[in-house]
């Protein structure tokens, strides 16, 4: 089996590298701020990868994009994770957002939004978690009714990354009720700009503009805001979640710490360097669960059983990365030090490797998806 990329995805990985070397500046670890100097230089690397089509590689070239093959996209990810995002939260409209609306939006909708993602100057926010549905995204309640051939949001939606700086959500609310939980929910794009819309920071150890509360109160937006059917909207969710999954590139930042780690001089210690072998291990393991996840997506065979263990290898390896990271490091991690390149940044690294086993659906729900499907697979073969 040979999993090399091939000569393509090689020269595509030596070109990000240079231009990224050209447009990041030392000491950069984190697009998430409001400070207009990091802002400055998120709009400076999206217009250029925008410029060189770099952004939507893989996007069909009506859409905006290069119609590259998806190994080249993967390089694109493990790049810009592997230098802390540098695209900020466009990410989230490149990964998912956009990729969902091409499958099943209207003509209207992938006119006015894939453009907007393509050209990177649309930001996205995920309205998904509640106070009472985050692991249970089935039991969410904001409410859609339809008035007047409108529909009017209320509710409230948390944890949403990113909602102070996004000009839309993509929102799931629930319109009708069925026999299932999943039944009657619909997903609507949704302006950030409608009156009605409360943006509230929650501070946390992962930075600023990551986590919000958004309230919706009387929020009204036009039949044009239905993405997808009207009470099916878990069929979209599905969607996403297979995007998203294989969208974050985790192990490539990984694999950047523990090359940088390489010199460090408690690897002398033999019990260090036994865990630091076991991290090398496991993040080779977590690119090669990622790839198969990625082929089997492209051949329209990817599962909730390899997406959420490509996603399980993932989010393990970033603590594991940042935690021995922390000990190698150690009293010297606590104080950022540019000068020490990504080894002065360990602290950052470990603060936001907490999420990953909670982001984007926990690791107790990854797992149980995993079982279900393996259940599941048992019996068809009884």
């Amino acid at each position: 089996m040979d999993l090399r990329l091939g000569t393509r995805a090689d020269a595509l990985r030596v070109r990000l590298r240079a231009l990224l070397a050209e447009l990041l500046p030392d000491d950069w670890t984190s697009s998430f701020s409001p400070d207009p100097a990091v802002q400055s230089v998120v709009t400076r690397v999206v217009e250029r990868l925008a410029e060189e089509q770099l952004l939507t590689l893989s996007w069909p070239e009506e859409y905006g994009g290069a119609g590259t093959d998806i190994w080249q996209q993967a390089v694109l990810r493990e790049e810009m994770w592997a230098h802390f995002e540098p695209r900020g939260p466009q990410y989230m409209g490149l990964n998912w957002v956009g990729p969902v609306i091409m499958e099943v939006g209207t003509p209207e909708q992938k006119a006015v939004h894939l453009p907007a993602i393509s050209s990177g100057t649309a930001v996205w926010c995920q309205g998904f978690s509640e106070p009472g549905a985050g692991s249970d995204l089935a039991s969410l309640q904001l409410n859609a009714e339809l008035h007047d051939g409108e529909w009017v949001l209320n509710g409230q939606k948390i944890w949403t990354s990113y909602a102070g700086l996004a000009q839309w959500c993509f929102l799931a609310a629930r319109s009708g009720r069925g026999t299932a939980k999943h039944d009657g929910i619909t997903v609507f794009l949704v302006p950030m700009g409608s009156p009605g819309i409360r943006v509230v920071p929650i501070d946390s150890i992962m930075g600023e503009q990551h986590l919000n509360e958004v309230f919706f109160d009387d929020v009204r937006v036009g039949p044009d805001a239905v993405l997808g059917e009207v009470g099916r909207g878990w069929d979209v969710i599905r969607r996403v979640m297979k995007h998203e999954r294989i969208g974050i590139s985790r192990y490539a930042r990984d694999e950047r710490v523990l090359a940088a780690l390489a010199g460090h001089p408690s690897l002398a210690e033999p019990a260090a360097l036994h865990e630091y072998a076991r991290a090398l291990m496991h993040a080779r393991v977590a690119r090669l669960l990622n790839y198969r996840a990625v082929a089997l997506n492209d051949a329209g065979r990817l599962t909730d059983r390899e997406a959420s263990i490509a996603r399980l290898a993932s989010i393990q390896l970033d603590q594991e990365v940042a935690q021995l990271a922390l000990d190698i490091s150690g009293a010297d991690a606590l104080v950022p030090d540019p000068s020490a390149g990504l080894l002065g940044h360990v602290e950052d690294v470990f603060r936001y490797a907490r999420s990953a086993t909670i982001a984007s659906g926990t690791i107790e729900v990854q797992r149980m998806l995993v079982a279900r499907s393996s259940i599941e697979g048992d019996r068809r073969a009884s």
